[in-house]
């Protein structure tokens, strides 16, 4: 049989055509950790602006895995750093390399502020738990199967002794551990993890730690955990760091504070004083919307939700406001001359963490 040079071979695939030359990719305008819940690990996510100027998440190929959350964490803030400073040499415009910045800066703002929420949620799960009888490591009752999990299992019960299900693992494949509902101490045999259950199995190290249900939708969820956490919340303004904190902010004309799901908002009429408020998590990004950290506060009711103000999909912007929640009924409205528009700070991410974690626990 004759053969035939490779460039005959390609001339007749590519029927005479000069084959185009790759495009390059999307260029990469920051990143960020997602969880791979399978591998048990975080699979870094790159954000790329497209060639029609919208923005994408997609995951990095190939694929940058991490061990821990934390570690992840750290890499992604270093990176970012640089990859912002990158947007300037873009060849667009200014106005479209500030407006991508912008979206750019909120975006990771949002990612941090998830990261954050649930973190706060985990500790008060196991604050929460600390007073609940924990299982000595000889109680449990295994099955022959199970039995090689056992410290793992006693491990995980130690600090989370509310958990129905557990994630187990040997030689690199994943198992999980369900109670029995006859039995508080008896455990199942190991069953294949998939990657539902495995999702399942993280979210539920927050949700059973509150009574609530980890398969549930899960931003109803962590509406609930907040509706949860407000009574205790609001014993942070009896603290007399949080009061020194207040009083330097109210002295900076910042009457709105914004930290982890929750509001300071002050109100002189009425002699309300402070008071503590929760967001709105129920604004949908998949909508296209884009939460704005800049803007005001119109208040024309006395909702307990505040609402940020956000772009929409078509460049619409809306201020933020006050309204109730879904089962809340309407929210009471104000008189008109007791209207409210303000201007609203955010604070530090991790502030709420911090300071629930200086409460004792009731």
């Amino acid at each position: 049989m004759s053969s035939i040079s490779i460039e005959t071979y390609n001339a007749i695939i590519n029927r005479g055509k000069i084959p185009k030359a790759p495009e390059p990719p999307p260029p990469v305008l920051a990143i960020w950790p997602e969880p791979l819940y399978i591998r048990g690990k975080w699979w870094m996510c790159v954000y790329r602006l497209m060639s029609d100027m919208t923005l994408k998440w997609d995951k990095s190929n190939p694929p940058e895995l991490f061990n821990s959350l934390e570690e992840a964490l750290k890499i992604a803030k270093q990176r970012n750093k640089k990859l912002l400073e990158n947007i300037s040499i873009l060849p667009i415009t200014l106005d479209h390399q500030e407006t991508i910045t912008i979206k750019v800066n909120k975006e990771l703002q949002k990612k941090e502020r998830l990261v954050n929420e649930e973190k706060l949620m985990l500790q008060e799960a196991q604050r929460r738990a600390k007073t609940k009888k924990k299982p000595e490591i000889n109680e449990l009752i295994l099955p022959e199967r199970s039995e090689k999990f056992r410290q793992t299992l006693y491990a995980q019960l130690s600090t989370m002794p509310y958990l129905k299900r557990v994630l187990v693992s040997e030689k690199n494949k994943q198992f999980i551990l369900e109670r029995s509902k006859e039995n508080e101490l008896k455990w199942s045999q190991p069953i294949s993890a998939k990657k539902k259950a495995i999702e399942y199995t993280y979210k539920a190290t927050i949700a059973e730690g509150f009574d609530l249900d980890p398969e549930a939708h899960w931003g109803k969820t962590k509406a609930t955990i907040r509706d949860l956490l407000l009574p205790k919340a609001n014993k942070l303004l009896q603290l007399a760091s949080v009061q020194r904190l207040l009083a330097e902010a109210k002295l900076k004309g910042q009457f709105v504070l914004v930290s982890n799901g929750y509001v300071f908002w002050y109100e002189e009429d009425g002699n309300i004083g402070w008071t503590i408020k929760q967001t709105d998590s129920t604004l949908s990004d998949n909508k296209g919307n884009t939460v704005w950290l800049e803007g005001k506060i119109e208040s024309k009711n006395h909702g307990r939700l505040i609402i940020l103000p956000y772009k929409k999909s078509n460049g619409d912007f809306v201020n933020g406001h006050t309204k109730n929640g879904p089962h809340d009924g309407p929210a009471k409205p104000r008189h008109s001359s007791q209207y409210v528009s303000l201007p609203f700070h955010v604070l530090e991410d991790d502030l709420m963490i911090g300071l629930f974690g200086e409460l004792p626990y009731e």
